[in-house]
């Protein structure tokens, strides 16, 4: 009751600090990617538009104090089935229960550091993409999964079954979760 009470208070202060008192109560898009920022140390403007948009879950634009607690319950403190669910949300960018090979090449495009060289960064991207599926394609030839495919699609089930294997797999596709700290 007291950590809810605190994030209460927490978000009362940041949202008097950054609006006028006629606006609605919440967190708009932008002072939230700020919090991320300063709070967890996020960069990606991508993944910060991305757990905006899966803490926003009535999508009128403006995280609620109610939307505010619960996210980061689940963001600080979620069990891993809690987190696996957060993280495929956040990754699957159409919201049609699949992450497609097309939005894992955006979501490492975009978490990736970007360093000036002769190669074409695409391709790298692509490689760890297919490392990614093939990663996935392991645990179907241990017969883990019923789903044997292989159509570069990972449902919620297929990425639940490879982040119970290998933990390390929760952000694979990019870090949307705060570090230990």
């Amino acid at each position: 009751r007291s950590e809810v009470e605190c994030l209460v208070q927490l978000f009362d202060t940041l949202v008097a600090e950054s609006r006028s008192r006629f606006a609605a109560p919440g967190f708009d898009r932008n002072m939230f990617r700020e919090t991320l920022h300063s709070a967890f140390g996020m960069t990606d403007d991508m993944m910060m538009d991305r757990v905006f948009h899966i803490f926003d879950r009535d999508n009128n634009g403006c995280i609620s104090v109610v939307e505010w607690v619960e996210g980061l319950s689940v963001f600080l403190r979620g069990t891993l089935e809690e987190k696996m669910k957060y993280c495929f949300e956040v990754y699957d960018l159409n919201g049609d229960g699949y992450i497609s090979r097309e939005e894992m090449f955006q979501m490492l495009r975009n978490s990736l550091l970007k360093q000036p060289s002769e190669e074409d960064p695409d391709e790298g991207i692509k490689d760890l993409v297919d490392i990614a599926l093939k990663k996935m394609a392991s645990i179907y030839s241990l017969g883990y999964l019923s789903d044997y495919d292989h159509d570069g699609k990972v449902s919620f089930m297929d990425f639940e079954q490879v982040v119970r294997d290998e933990n390390l797999l929760l952000e694979a596709f990019g870090p949307c979760l705060p570090d230990i700290k």
